[in-house]
């Protein structure tokens, strides 16, 4: 019978199966005849003629006492069970599942390494206790690493630590290098020669941070990872000046800022910089006039700040903006809106921003008065819009503000306000003694019943019925492009190709500036985008033009004046 068998766990099949364990931990620290002995074993526990231990040493060419002994190491490594001495039958075992037993250490083997580690030692006044050198004898059983390349990394730790030396910090290191496949005294001094380069560039890093204490290993990391972008080492250090102080965790994510934007040359990275420090500033500034935290500026500068800057916004305009917006609630989101529709008007330069705000401040102050009369109106850019339409319409601020002192208690009472400044504009009253005595009796918003209605009275009410229809049709299309718009922001493919969009066109006019041989590939970029998009809309039974008000009437948008100013024939009842 064979010598040897398969225990339970084993599954026979017809090609000898090597556990890569076994290559990677345990060939290595064997000898040659240990390993063919365990390899032909190995192929015999699939064999089912009889082959026994004598017949495997005679045709191996080892002695059976040795033979004995070989079956007898590698079951102090938990890869074999030994049934039997004499006659030698083997039980293999997995080796996944090894651990080994503590093997007796030969001091001979190890009397020169353990001198030269002591002397290492000793130059920096340390000494290791008998359980740590014990540790460092199993790990050189164990692992395949030369004692020459294990005193290197010894000797790099004990420059690196002085008094601080620790066997673990020595094993952690060597062990790093075995999982690399690094085992020789000339693959580990190539690494550490590597480590001593990569020492230097991290130590000065540390030093522009700020940072006052010895490279982390877990900092080296940043420094593949930024050498393999493509991040010039100049680039590096141009960018953590930048920051000034911090970690290197918040420095990779100002370099990988850097490499998204293809700075990789020192110029290139401090350029982008000085224009990054711009707009973080503009930023920061922007948030406190509005009362806004910001901690990370990149997402504004990106939404907001570089767009402005674009449409040709100096800072300081922009600033004094953002202190007229504070007044009435807004944030970046709202700021921006109104940014947009300056823009749209024309109003770009410098005093062109001056002279708006002064207008919209002197409107803002009397919309607050109008405020403490009727106590409802909110500060919104629509209610300044009807304070500057009631200044045209040539009343004087007491005018109107005994418009809003008779609409005091009325359920909108900017519109109803709006009802009675019209009917004054359209009657020729200038001045409060000349308003009418019916309309002078009105109370709470709600007018005194007269015993008949004049023509005025009749003319009057359809305007309101009209004005009434148009504002519901106005605020349906407007809600449901809203909900559309919600829902479509809930997606996350639509969300995603919505900012990606965004940032793209952003993308695309820097380039087409500063680097247009990159403009092409953001244009492809950017489509794809955009079809992405589409899809998403697709999926969710929308369209581009359902994310907008679909007002009933294309001709006045549901308005009831066409352009020109003339009344459209949409209103029900009306003679086209």
């Amino acid at each position: 019978m064979s010598f040897s068998a398969y225990s339970k766990e084993f599954t026979a099949n017809m090609y000898t199966t090597v556990e890569n364990k076994f290559i990677t931990k345990y060939l290595p620290q064997a000898d040659g005849d240990a390993v063919r002995a365990y390899l032909y074993g190995l192929y015999l526990c699939g064999v089912k003629d009889d082959f026994d231990a004598h017949a495997m040493a005679k045709l191996l060419k080892i002695d059976y006492p040795r033979l004995q002994e070989i079956f007898g190491f590698w079951e102090e490594c938990d890869l074999v069970r030994v049934l039997s001495k004499d006659p030698l039958f083997v039980e293999y075992l997995p080796v996944s599942s090894s651990v080994g037993r503590p093997k007796p250490l030969k001091a001979e083997k190890y009397s020169e390494f353990n001198r030269e580690l002591l002397k290492q030692l000793s130059k920096v006044g340390k000494d290791f206790k008998p359980y740590e050198h014990q540790r460092i004898l199993e790990f050189l059983e164990n692992y395949p690493m030369e004692q020459q390349a294990f005193l290197l990394i010894s000797e790099y730790c004990a420059k690196k630590d002085g008094e601080k030396l620790s066997s673990q910090h020595i094993l952690n290191k060597a062990k790093k290098l075995c999982d690399e496949h690094k085992y020789t005294f000339e693959q580990v001094e190539r690494e550490l020669a590597d480590f001593n380069e990569n020492e230097r560039e991290l130590s000065r890093i540390y030093s522009i941070l700020g940072i006052y204490r010895k490279p982390q290993e877990s900092d080296y990391v940043y420094l593949d990872r930024w050498r393999e972008a493509g991040m010039s080492e100049k680039a590096v250090y141009a960018a953590a000046s930048a920051l000034g102080k911090g970690t290197v965790k918040t420095l990779d994510a100002l370099v990988s800022e850097l490499i998204e934007k293809g700075a990789l040359s020192e110029k290139d990275a401090k350029e982008y910089l000085a224009r990054r420090a711009m707009t973080a500033e503009l930023v920061f500034a922007v948030a406190r006039k509005l009362g806004v935290k910001v901690q990370n500026p990149r997402a504004y500068i990106e939404e907001y700040a570089e767009k402005w800057l674009e449409r040709g916004y100096e800072p300081e305009s922009l600033v004094k903006l953002a202190g007229f917006c504070f007044k009435l609630g807004y944030d970046f989101q709202g700021m921006n809106g109104v940014v947009k529709s300056l823009y749209e008007t024309g109003i770009v330069d410098e005093d062109g921003v001056s002279n708006y705000l002064a207008s919209r401040e002197r409107e803002l102050k009397l919309l607050e008065s109008i405020q403490s009369v009727c106590g409802v109106v909110k500060k919104t850019m629509n209610a300044l819009d009807m304070v500057a339409a009631w200044r045209s319409w040539e009343f004087s601020d007491k005018m109107i503000l005994e418009a809003a002192k008779r609409s005091t208690g009325a359920s909108a009472p900017l519109s109803y306000m709006n009802k009675l400044l019209s009917e004054w504009k359209r009657t020729g009253v200038k001045d409060v003694s000349s308003i009418p005595e019916r309309t002078a009796q009105t109370n709470a918003g709600v007018q005194a019943r007269p015993t008949f209605k004049s023509e005025k009275d009749i003319a009057a009410d359809m305007r309101s019925d009209r004005e009434h229809y148009y504002a519901v049709l106005r605020q349906k299309a407007q809600e449901k492009a809203e909900g559309n718009r919600r829902l479509a922001e809930s997606d996350k493919e639509f969300a995603e190709a919505d900012t990606a969009i965004k940032r793209g066109e952003i993308e695309l006019a820097r380039a087409e500036v500063f680097s247009p041989d990159r403009a092409e590939n953001i244009r492809r970029e950017l489509q794809e985008w955009q079809q992405k998009r589409k899809r998403a809309l697709t999926r969710l039974s929308l369209t581009e033009a359902s994310l907008q008000p679909e007002y009933r009437c294309r001709k006045c948008s549901d308005t009831g004046f066409l352009p020109d100013g003339r009344a459209c024939d949409c209103y029900p009842g009306q003679t086209k």
